[in-house]
């Protein structure tokens, strides 16, 4: 009888630890997936010189980040991110001292944590669909700041200034004159736009995939 009672709390802490295991197995499996996926996303985007100038293009390589947010918490978000950058500079190389890669990271992070942060705390389709859209918003405000202290004037200094960089937004609408004019009229509301369109993919597509991502098939 003794042997049998000495017996049972190991085989309980050996299934638990068995778990834990294969729980962060899953974890690190899933982000590295969702990044060599945001990865070749990334490589698929294409500029909209119409509606804002072609050094900022379009692409959908946020909504892996939204998904790992959605199936395994808001920090799985930002993993996926930083995977998808850290991808990009290894095997693509980085033409901006890794200043684009930063901020592209700053960007899909913030939109992805912010969103699967409403989401854990509200898990149902309004709660998924509220914080895809604050994400947006979220990512959209924060492309101002960091494109007007941080991207553009990298870029500026590297490319010829930013009379140039201004010169290609005047192309578009010839009023504006100042960075942040630029940014406000055009960098803002595309960058929601952009995750507005990540977000619809996400809620399309996110209830087929959880299964997979929640180590369920089969």
């Amino acid at each position: 009888m003794s042997s049998n009672v000495q017996t049972a709390p190991q085989s309980q802490g050996s299934t638990s630890s068995r778990a834990a295991r294969m729980s962060t197995t899953r974890y690190v499996v899933v982000c590295a997936m969702l990044s060599a996926v945001a990865f070749v996303l990334m490589m698929l985007e294409f500029p909209l010189p119409m509606l804002i100038p072609s050094f900022v293009k379009m692409d959908v390589s946020d909504l892996p980040a939204l998904l790992g947010s959605f199936s395994l918490g808001p920090a799985a978000g930002v993993v996926v991110a930083l995977g998808k950058n850290l991808l990009n500079i290894v095997i693509s190389g980085t033409t901006s001292a890794g200043i684009g890669e930063l901020c592209n990271f700053g960007l899909n992070a913030a939109f992805a944590f912010t969103a699967g942060l409403i989401y854990k705390l509200h898990k149902n389709r309004k709660g998924a669909i509220i914080g895809c859209l604050v994400g947006a918003v979220v990512m959209g405000v924060f492309s101002v700041p960091l494109n007007y202290f941080v991207t553009y004037p990298f870029y500026a200094a590297a490319f010829g200034g930013m009379e140039n960089i201004i010169a290609a937004y005047q192309t578009i609408l010839p009023s504006v004159e100042g960075l942040l004019e630029c940014l406000l009229i055009f960098n803002l509301p595309f960058t929601i736009a952009k995750g507005i369109l990540c977000s619809v993919v996400c809620i399309m597509v996110y209830k087929p995939l959880s299964p997979l991502m929640h180590g369920r098939m089969g």
